[in-house]
């Protein structure tokens, strides 16, 4: 048991969503014990509140949220950091950074963030072995910026289709993450005639946007480059054995 705190309420279940608050914690994360049970009274005499004792013991989601706030409180930075109700929908646990100077954490087309990333799950892996219990997957989010950078990159992924189709010519993306050329894999997939493909190794990844082989003409009509990327490589985008995507 790492955190206890006895709190009140006219109902169990109010006095309980209390001491989760407290707790900084979301309800699904603690346990309780009633130490009184509430009682109604009469014409408003003898009501008495809920009396209950509610725990946390730290799981994996949580000692990866304490990572991140020691993480901010040792750097100084003014900012705020929560852990999500609920998993998002691929069953990731999400952990959201706000506040005026949380920017400064995202870095380079998210590279600072994606580091991050990679160290908080390292903390979430730890305390799921401390417990003996399968991995958990973190995301972190800085400000929305994963959603606003997915739009970004859908619209660039759709520029470049267009420019491949109207110029038959391949177009070769600047060095991107897993989880970036994910997102570009993904939009190609929606447009037809093109295709992608990525080149490269470790950090140096890039996606490569061609016509599909089909619709190229004779001249175009040559091997590819032993560099690019077969269908089953492309199968390694969309399952990167690593936790920082």
């Amino acid at each position: 048991m790492d955190k206890e705190i006895i709190t009140t309420g006219r109902t169990v279940e109010a006095a309980v969503a209390d001491g989760a608050m407290r707790l900084g914690v979301p309800v699904g994360n603690v346990e309780y014990e009633v130490l009184e049970a509430p009682k109604k009274g009469f014409l408003g005499f003898g009501e008495v509140d809920a009396k209950v004792r509610v725990y946390c013991v730290e799981s994996a989601d949580l000692a990866a949220l304490r990572f991140v706030t020691t993480l901010l409180s040792n750097l100084g930075i003014s900012a705020d950091a929560s852990l999500g109700a609920d998993n998002i929908s691929n069953g990731d646990r999400l952990i959201s950074i706000s506040g005026e100077e949380a920017g400064i954490l995202i870095g380079h087309h998210g590279d600072t963030l994606e580091a991050l990333q990679y160290l908080i799950n390292l903390a979430a892996n730890k305390k799921s072995d401390e417990q003996d219990i399968a991995h958990i997957k973190v995301t972190l989010d800085i400000e929305n910026y994963r959603a606003k950078r997915e739009d970004t990159l859908r619209r660039l992924a759709r520029g470049v289709a267009s420019k491949v189709l109207r110029y038959r010519k391949s177009i070769t993306l600047e060095p991107m993450s897993p989880y970036e050329r994910r997102i570009i894999h993904s939009e190609i997939q929606n447009i037809r005639d093109v295709t992608t493909a990525s080149i490269g190794t470790d950090n140096n990844r890039r996606v490569v946007v061609s016509l599909e082989e089909r619709h190229k003409g004779p001249k175009n009509d040559r091997r590819r480059p032993k560099e690019a990327q077969t269908a089953n490589e492309k199968d390694a985008d969309a399952n990167p054995d690593s936790t920082q995507e």
